[in-house]
C-alpha cells in the first residue's frame, strides 16, 4: 500500500479534478455557500450531555439549505471515495455532515465496522472510539419517506433507533436489505472499487458472527474534501 503522504498527494489532485472549481480541504473557517436560489429549513440538534463530543466540535446552526448538492471526497488509506449528497432529500443530515467535516471531526478516524452477509454489506464510519462509540455530542431527527432503499453505492446515516442521528454513517458496498429507517445522504460517484478492496481484505469476526466485525485491514479516513 502506498505511503500516506503519497496517498494524500494523489487524493488532493483527484479531489481537484472531481470537485467543482474552488473546492478546498474542509476546515472550520471554510465559508458556507450562499443560501440564495432556494428555501431553507430549521433543524434541531439536541445536545446529549450523557454522550459528550468525542472531538471538540460545535452543533451546526439551525438553518439548513434544502436544495442543491454537496460533493464530498473521503481520502482513505485504501484510496479515494467521492460522494454526492442531496440537500433536498436530507437537509438536516447533510448540513450536519458538512459542519462536522469543516470542523475536521472525521479527519484521522477509523471505519470500525464491516459487514458482508447475504442481507447486509456495508462499511460503517463516523464513530471516533470504536463501533457505536464516540459521537458529536448531539443528535437529530430522521428524514424519511418510508420508501427508502439502499442499493450498492448508497450513503446513509447510521443510528441507534428512531431520531438518534449523530456522526455515524455507512456506505453500501454490495447490498442492504434493511427497513427504511436510515436517512439517505446520497451516493458514491467514484471509488466503488475502493470499497471492494476493503471487503476483499476480510473481516475480523465480532459478536454478531464472522461476517460482521472490524475490517481485518484497518480502514482510516485521513482527510475530507468538500464543496457545497
Amino acid at each position: 500500500m502506498k505511503p500516506r503522504r503519497t496517498v494524500l498527494t494523489l487524493a488532493a489532485a483527484l479531489a481537484a479534478a472531481l470537485l467543482p472549481a474552488g473546492a478546498a480541504q474542509a476546515s472550520p473557517a471554510a465559508p458556507a455557500a450562499p443560501a440564495g436560489g432556494g428555501h431553507t429549513v430549521k433543524c434541531v440538534y439536541t445536545p446529549t450531555p450523557d454522550n459528550p463530543p468525542a472531538k471538540p466540535v460545535r452543533p451546526p446552526r439551525s438553518k439548513a439549505r434544502a436544495h442543491g448538492k454537496v460533493d464530498v471526497v473521503l481520502v482513505t488509506n485504501f484510496g479515494v471515495v467521492a460522494i454526492r449528497m442531496d440537500r433536498g432529500n436530507a437537509p438536516c443530515a447533510v448540513h450536519s455532515f458538512v459542519s462536522l467535516s469543516r470542523q475536521k471531526f472525521y479527519n484521522d478516524t477509523r471505519c470500525w465496522r464491516l459487514t458482508n452477509s447475504a442481507r447486509l454489506g456495508v462499511l460503517q464510519c463516523g464513530d471516533i472510539y470504536r463501533a457505536e462509540e464516540g459521537g458529536p455530542g448531539y443528535r437529530f431527527d430522521d428524514e424519511l419517506t418510508g420508501k427508502e432503499t439502499y442499493p450498492r453505492g448508497t450513503v446513509a446515516m447510521g443510528n441507534w433507533g428512531p431520531d438518534t442521528n449523530g456522526s455515524q454513517f455507512f456506505l453500501v458496498h454490495s447490498r442492504a436489505e434493511i427497513p427504511p429507517a436510515y436517512t439517505v445522504l446520497g451516493k458514491v460517484t467514484w471509488g466503488l472499487p475502493v470499497l471492494d478492496r476493503i471487503v476483499k481484505g476480510g473481516i475480523t469476526p465480532g459478536p454478531n458472527g464472522p461476517q460482521d466485525g472490524e475490517p481485518a485491514e484497518p480502514v482510516k479516513i485521513h482527510r475530507v474534501f468538500i464543496r457545497g
